[in-house]
């Protein structure tokens, strides 16, 4: 029996994985042993690893990383905690891989101690680009790590063999949160308000905002013009889940609960979970923040999206989805062009860049295609590719 370790350490990102996790627990030739760490074991998060427990999912191991506090030291100190805790998990459960998602601080120092083990790395979303995030030179750093890669489009396809990764190694299927969007049931919009306390009604939004970890300090400010646009909007009612552990992320959540607790028209929570957000997606009148799930999850609603600053640049976008400035003028152009009945239509037909909702049976077969048959093989061959340079260097 093959034993393949799914690493998950915040509330999206095991949200994505989820139907890989249910998927390979149905498979009588694998276990599936699911490593808890991060966010999810933090109160301050909203201790989300209780939706894995309500999920009915068995956790084989929690490993507790974060500090309170999110300044660079500590995330620093972070990752060092979890390269130490994992070295010590993977010498006592001998995986025969490690499966990854994305590009956390702390999924890199769980990769750095799988590759140091010589376990195969299995990543999905290589290739993205986010150029307003540390992530995106973490990101880089877990694909030059991993054996197998799944890409959520064909463009992330070529960086990744751009990078020096066979082809024979990495593949285009789509991206996860798109298969969650098309086929989660939602519950009634009566049954989310419900579950959150809270009275949406038919005219809300639905909105996250995370730092810009390669900006210094403009947390707090740009959250503040956020909030300024939104004060210019109190006929919407704003649906906002908290930012992540990333540096200053602290500081957006507690003005959001300042600003939450003295005005009735944005309401603030921990988590929605996987089914209760993609429900908000689907009786939302638009998305705004700067979360990943804007670009990925919300065109398959037919809705709009505002993206808000840099966090996301580069990362492939349909014509759904709005960018703006973080300020206040910026972010009001963008929820008025977002409520125009021309640009709802827009967003309507808009076709998702990211996939056609199969993701996970893809992946999993190709999982059990090279695990079953012998194809791995840890030591990578480089793969060139031929180019020309079409500058000359230092020319004046």
């Amino acid at each position: 029996m093959k034993r393949i370790v799914i690493l998950t350490a915040t509330r999206a990102e095991y949200g994505l994985l989820q139907p890989i996790i249910k998927k390979l627990q149905q498979e009588t030739d694998y276990e599936m042993l699911l490593a808890v760490t991060g966010m999810h074991l933090s109160p301050e998060f909203g201790l989300t690893v209780q939706e894995i427990e309500c999920d009915g999912i068995p956790i084989n191991k929690r490993i507790e990383i974060v500090l309170s506090s999110d300044t660079p030291v500590s995330i620093s100190k972070s990752m060092g905690l979890a390269m130490i805790s994992f070295s010590e998990y993977f010498d006592e459960c001998k995986p025969d891989a490690l499966m990854v998602l994305g590009d956390r601080y702390e999924t890199l120092a769980v990769c750095c101690a799988a590759m140091n083990a010589r376990i195969p790395i299995f990543h999905l979303n290589g290739g993205d680009v986010t150029e307003g995030m540390v992530d995106e030179a973490v990101r880089h750093c877990i694909t030059k790590m991993s054996y197998l890669h799944f890409a959520s489009t064909e463009a992330y396809r070529t960086r990744i063999i751009q990078m020096g990764e066979s082809p024979d190694r990495t593949f285009h299927v789509g991206a996860m949160g798109v298969e969650n969007a098309l086929h989660i049931m939602p519950v009634p919009l009566s049954e989310l308000e419900a579950s959150i306390g809270y009275e949406l009604g038919n005219h809300y939004a639905v909105g996250t905002f995370h730092p810009v970890t390669l900006e210094n300090s403009t947390a707090e400010t740009q959250i503040r013009e956020i909030l300024s646009a939104i004060d210019c909007h109190k006929d919407i009612r704003f649906l906002f889940t908290k930012a992540n552990s990333d540096a200053n992320g602290r500081i957006i959540n507690q003005i959001l609960s300042d600003y939450a607790a003295k005005n009735s028209n944005l309401y603030l929570v921990d988590s929605l979970g996987r089914k209760r957000y993609m429900s908000a997606l689907r009786y939302a009148e638009f998305v705004i923040g700067n979360s990943s799930s804007g670009l990925m999850e919300a065109p398959s609603f037919g809705i709009p999206t505002i993206d808000i600053g840099d966090r996301q640049k580069g990362r492939i976008a349909g014509e759904s989805v709005i960018h703006c400035r973080p300020d206040r003028a910026s972010v009001n152009e963008a929820i008025d062009l977002a409520l125009s009945e021309n640009f709802k239509k827009i967003a309507s037909n808009a076709k998702n860049p990211y996939g056609d909702g199969n993701t996970s049976v893809k992946i999993l077969e190709i999982i059990k295609d090279f695990m079953e048959h012998n194809k791995i093989n840890l030591k990578k061959k480089f793969y060139d590719i031929a180019f020309s340079l079409t500058e000359s260097i230092g020319a004046q």
